[in-house]
């Protein structure tokens, strides 16, 4: 089922979820009856740590007693409020000690948080608003002037719960204090069962408009069971620092779902990501487990700050979205005394699925099929294919999806049965380390033969000049295919004709004649994101500047 129309406040919504019982969840003795309430990974430790820091960093710290106490006074407030069970509440919040309070408080009473980015505009987030029906949202003050006319037209939406900051002067919205102390219920548990929506997350929209993903409150736990428990190995004494925001799927676990399943602590860290922040969050903070990625990882290695840095509390370092080049794994290595343990993972299964390991790495792969989660590579048409042959990657386990909100054709396109179809392609090697190719839909054809764009990126971000780079495809006024360049040259390079000429020669010669760029083009930074990986439909809009021999085309 693919959810009950927004209008549909006052019912639960029904969501039925094809994954029964995986052999991953078996292999791991998972069993998700025992995960009724996603709220119960912050909870239990009252029983087991409670005057122990859950969250620190510039906006303050907390104990989990403090943590808990918080959030339930959010979830009884929701309560006395009128929500409704299964209700949507739109959550517009950087990563500071509120968000998790809200996040898990709604929880705990029954309702829906919906992780935003921050970085939405007034017309997407009246597209949310509207998809997910929400007459609740929280936002800091920083981000309340978004919530204008436009993103509020039209919109179910009636009263902006304002945090961190003074309060705008408009009728519908109201202080966080305000809000809390109001006249309250005496019990905010809610009996909801392990298939009842959680939460939602909305997808980057890289590749088309973004979908509302439904998560269950069995899911959180999953993912704790199979990524956190094989790989990361988290103890009470772990002080864990992501600067991907909780808003992504990768930041949610990092920041909250990992550290608190191990009563260990969490830095949070509100503004933008710049390197020399990081670094003195590191210094101040003194985490022992950093999640970043490998734009992050790019930017850090090749700033002067890296040389002075104090980063001997990191233990390990996680890496997600891209793959990592040789030049920064090696970088961040000479930093650290260890370069970071590269996975993937999406918003559908909600975090890493494939991960290498701190004891065993292969340069370039996303890794090995994390404990709990089944891996097939398959041809288009949904066989299996060939040991060592290059297929389209499917997942099965247990935090995976049930549907996009309100969008059944796209949920059938990727939730086949109790599978998600990823449309990444990959080919796995004889130690079963899978190597990322690119998207299914990515192959160009140029002077007749087939390119994936993805392999002549990593070619020229080998490079010593390139210190970014991606690669499309280009029609030519002829209606011939070419490939195109994008790049961001390291500081001191400039692009110009030689430039191009010498990335071109350097890909004919690493790879074959056929793959070069025939267009180079030169930018300050390439387009990202909200979640940091390069945003391809904004690449299309980038002017032509060149035909690949300095000349205007």
């Amino acid at each position: 089922m693919n959810g009950a129309p927004v209008s549909d406040a006052d019912s639960i919504p029904s969501i039925a979820d094809p994954v029964a019982d995986p052999p991953g969840a078996r292999d791991i003795g998972f069993d998700r009856a025992r995960h009724a309430n996603a709220s119960a990974i912050l909870f239990d430790n009252l029983a087991r740590n409670p005057d122990a820091i859950a969250v620190t960093g510039p906006g303050g710290t907390l104990t989990y007693l403090q943590m808990c106490a918080t959030a339930e006074a959010w979830g009884r407030a929701f309560t006395a409020a009128g929500c409704r069970r299964g209700e949507r509440i739109a959550l517009f919040l950087d990563d500071s000690p509120v968000l998790p309070a809200v996040f898990f408080g709604a929880m705990r009473a029954g309702f829906v948080p919906v992780l935003l980015n921050t970085l939405t505009k007034p017309d997407l987030l009246n597209y949310y608003l509207r998809d997910m029906g929400a007459r609740y949202a929280v936002c800091d003050a920083a981000f309340a002037e978004i919530f204008n006319s436009e993103a509020r037209d039209g919109t179910e939406l009636e009263t902006l719960i304002v945090t961190n900051g003074p309060v705008p002067a408009v009728p519908a919205n109201c202080s966080a204090k305000d809000f809390l102390d109001r006249p309250q219920t005496d019990d905010p548990v809610a009996e909801t069962g392990p298939d009842d929506m959680a939460f939602w997350m909305y997808s980057s929209g890289s590749t088309g408009r973004p979908k509302g993903i439904v998560h269950l409150h069995h899911d959180m736990a999953y993912t704790i069971a199979s990524y956190a428990d094989s790989v990361l190995g988290l103890t009470s004494n772990d002080i864990c620092f992501s600067v991907p925001k909780i808003f992504f799927a990768y930041g949610l676990g990092n920041s909250l779902t990992f550290p608190f399943a191990a009563g260990a602590a969490s830095v949070l860290v509100s503004g933008q990501p710049r390197p020399v922040a990081i670094f003195k969050a590191i210094e101040t903070y003194r985490p022992t487990v950093f999640f970043g990625l490998p734009t992050l990882y790019t930017a850090m290695t090749r700033t002067e700050e890296a040389k002075s840095a104090d980063l001997s509390s990191l233990r390990l370092c996680i890496s997600a979205a891209e793959t990592l080049s040789a030049d920064i794994f090696n970088g961040w290595k000479a930093l650290t005394g260890h370069g970071p343990v590269e996975g993937l993972g999406s918003t559908e299964l909600l975090h890493i699925y494939l991960s290498n390991s701190p004891a065993v790495q292969k340069l370039g792969s996303a890794g090995r099929a994390v404990p709990g989660y089944e891996v097939e590579l398959r041809e288009m048409d949904g066989q299996k294919v060939a040991d060592g042959e290059e297929g389209v990657m499917w997942v099965r386990g247990h935090s995976s999806t049930p549907c996009y909100w309100n969008q059944p054709d796209k949920t059938a396109e990727t939730m086949r049965g109790d599978w998600i179809y990823t449309g990444d392609r990959f080919y796995a090697d004889a130690d079963g380390f899978y190597f990322f190719q690119g998207r299914a839909d990515d192959l160009i054809k140029v002077s007749g033969q087939w390119v994936y764009p993805l392999e002549v990126e990593r070619c020229l971000a080998e490079h010593p000049s390139v210190h970014e780079c991606a690669v499309i495809a280009h029609t030519l006024s002829d209606r011939r295919m070419a490939l195109r360049a994008i790049v961001q040259l390291r500081d001191g390079s400039t692009g110009d004709a030689a430039t191009t000429a010498d990335l071109q020669r350097y890909v004919k010669k690493t790879l074959l004649p056929f793959k070069y760029p025939r267009i180079v083009d030169y930018v300050d930074a390439l387009p990202k994101t909200g979640t940091g990986k390069i945003d391809r439909q904004a690449l299309t809009s980038i002017p032509v500047a060149s035909n690949g021999d300095g000349k205007a085309e």
